[in-house]
């Protein structure tokens, strides 16, 4: 369906949705007559599902720490009790907004989604405090954000890019038991393989004089020179991070919130390869252990190799891949059809029981 007429269709469901509103004659403010819901899925899909004052379903959820209480946020887009897809941002460090370009997407097919700043990212707490920022207490404070939102095996599927990919992989590796389904969105499962393919792949690409460069400055440690990210930018990021230059505001929005403790400590000081806690994490030899529905995502432009995220959806025992031939690491922007077309089919399959092991999406 095109746009245009998405947009046409759409506004006569609302209209529909405001007919049928005005005549039940709802009690209150934000509430919505059961029986039109009921008749209507985007009366049902936006229907408020919390009482009192309504806040456009941001919920500040308090999460216990080895270093104390804090509180994260999250934001529902939509309603539906049978298809919750909590978001993992990348970076580590940057924001949920550059998930916004879903919200283009999953409405229509009614598909529900909650963003969600994990500690030390966008709305949340930051702690400022490089011992909180660990893989396995990260796992944790989603178990602790799922069981906040009341989302079961009947209904989570959890979706997380980049270093998303990686805590959204080891949160199923501990908690599969309370999945639906897991999206690994362009991050392999080794932290050794990214570097080596950054290293004997991506970096060939470049020119040699620019490659040295880097090489050097690298060498020096002298991360902070501006002259470093002045080469990664158009030598690097834009042919492997998103293709898209300038890059969509979204991106750069939560690019420049970026939380640059965290970044630096887990992932190193660039995308160029990776130096932090997470060096050396390696799943692969785990991944026959996931008998949950995965849908593996990369970008043939991608930092992430193309043919280590097939391998990931062979790994698993209930696999599927999706690969944007014109993506990069941001898929969900600069290959945006393939992306969530294939992405919308691996969620109504397995919500349907049409999933099928093995395919390409």
């Amino acid at each position: 369906m095109t746009p245009f007429l998405f947009l046409r269709a759409g506004a006569g469901l609302l209209l529909s949705a405001t007919l049928l509103l005005g005549c039940s004659q709802p009690q209150s403010p934000g509430e919505i007559d059961p029986a039109a819901a009921a008749g209507n899925p985007v009366a049902r899909y936006f229907a408020p599902s919390e009482t009192g004052v309504q806040d456009g379903g941001v919920r500040v959820i308090p999460i216990s720490t080895p270093r104390g209480k804090f509180n994260v946020w999250t934001k529902r887009f939509g309603n539906n009790p049978k298809m919750k897809v909590l978001l993992l941002n990348g970076g580590p460090g940057a924001t949920h907004e550059y998930f916004e370009c879903f919200e283009n997407f999953l409405p229509q097919e009614g598909i529900e989604f909650i963003y969600y700043d994990q500690l030390g990212c966008g709305n949340s707490d930051n702690p400022r405090d490089t011992a909180i920022w660990s893989l396995p207490r990260y796992v944790e404070e989603v178990e602790q954000v799922r069981q906040a939102l009341h989302l079961t095996k009947d209904n989570f599927y959890l979706l997380g890019h980049s270093w998303g990919g990686i805590l959204a992989a080891e949160y199923a590796f501990k908690y599969q038991q309370n999945l639906k389904g897991l999206i690994i969105s362009n991050m392999m499962m080794s932290c050794p393989a990214y570097g080596k393919y950054a290293a004997d792949v991506l970096a060939k690409q470049m020119k040699p004089a620019v490659l040295a460069e880097i090489r050097q400055i690298e060498a020096k440690k002298d991360f902070s020179n501006p002259r470093y990210m002045a080469l990664l930018e158009p030598n690097f990021y834009a042919a492997h991070l998103c293709r898209i230059v300038p890059n969509p505001e979204p991106v750069t929005r939560a690019m420049g919130k970026m939380n640059q403790s965290l970044y630096v400590t887990m992932q190193g000081p660039s995308e160029f390869g990776i130096s932090g806690k997470l060096a050396h994490w390696d799943r692969v030899a785990d991944l026959p252990r996931l008998a949950v529905p995965v849908l593996a995502i990369g970008g043939q432009h991608d930092t992430m190799d193309p043919e280590h995220m097939r391998m990931v959806a062979q790994k698993v025992k209930n696999g599927n891949a999706l690969i944007c031939p014109q993506g990069s690491h941001m898929s969900m922007y600069d290959d945006q059809q393939t992306y969530f077309t294939g992405l919308v089919k691996f969620l109504k399959s397995v919500n349907d029981g049409s999933f099928k092991a093995g395919a390409t999406l």
